[in-house]
């Protein structure tokens, strides 16, 4: 098992890439600290990593708030006395609307769960990871690092790019205690994030584009899958990857290849 007696924390626990990550690193030997705001869905990915013999805890709390992130790392180490990896999947598309329609306020929210988030979740998680050294993992996406044409979505793409270079600046200064940190960048992937994004009169402002061949040339326009990402996140947490660090990975058949 690639992840044996490995201490991962996930965000975002509860569903889509995240959710799928954790089944797969607890089934490679990880014990799971799956964190979220929504603790009926966190109980069950613990429910189904426990039923096939793993190890989890369901671990709440927003990832924006710097409290409530100090001590759900605090209650991980109390629960197994380290910490190996760090997924920061945990985000929100947020509104999309023009710069003219966009709130400050919506602004805010979605900088602050995306990117003050992964901030708080790297910096209470370090600490520990210095210890022995391990493995940061962050959840970036095509928008904002090669996809632009995505309208409206410029509170999120600004929160994207920032991620990218959050990793990079991390990278270089916690290499020195053999921690990597890489950014993955995926496109479209079959999730439930797209049920949560509110766009406001987008296609008003958007420049038409057609690809009648479909957006995906790898999979003739068909999206990825959660596990599919989950395999990518598996290598960068792994001693398969022991020699990447400050590295994005786009995970998206091509996709931001062809519309960025």
């Amino acid at each position: 098992m690639q992840l044996a007696e490995k201490v991962a924390l996930i965000t975002g626990a509860g569903s889509g890439i995240a959710k799928a990550t954790a089944l797969l690193f607890a089934k490679e030997g990880a014990k799971v600290a799956a964190l979220g705001r929504t603790e009926e869905e966190l109980n069950k990915t613990v429910a189904q990593i426990q039923a096939a013999g793993g190890e989890a805890i369901p671990v709440t709390a927003d990832i924006s708030q710097p409290e409530q992130m100090q001590q759900a790392v605090q209650q991980i180490v109390n629960q197994w006395g380290r910490l190996d990896i760090v997924f920061a999947n945990a985000g929100i598309n947020g509104v999309w609307a023009s710069l003219e329609e966009l709130e400050p306020e919506e602004w805010d929210k979605t900088l602050n769960i995306n990117l003050k988030g992964t901030f708080l979740t790297v910096k209470y998680a370090v600490p520990y990871l210095k210890k022995q050294g391990g493995s940061v993992i962050v959840t970036s996406s095509v928008n904002g690092t090669r996809i632009f044409s995505n309208t409206g979505a410029t509170a999120y793409a600004c929160s994207k790019a920032a991620q990218v270079a959050f990793t990079k600046m991390a990278a270089l200064e916690l290499a020195e205690h053999r921690i990597r940190v890489n950014v993955i960048c995926p496109g479209a992937i079959t999730t439930s994030i797209d049920e949560n994004t509110e766009r406001r009169d987008v296609e008003e402002i958007k420049e038409e584009v057609e690809y009648p061949e479909g957006e995906i040339p790898l999979t003739d326009g068909k999206p990825g899958t959660s596990e599919q990402v989950a395999q990518l996140v598996l290598f960068l947490a792994s001693d398969a990857s022991s020699h990447v660090t400050g590295t994005e990975v786009w995970i998206d058949g091509g996709q931001s290849l062809l519309v960025g």
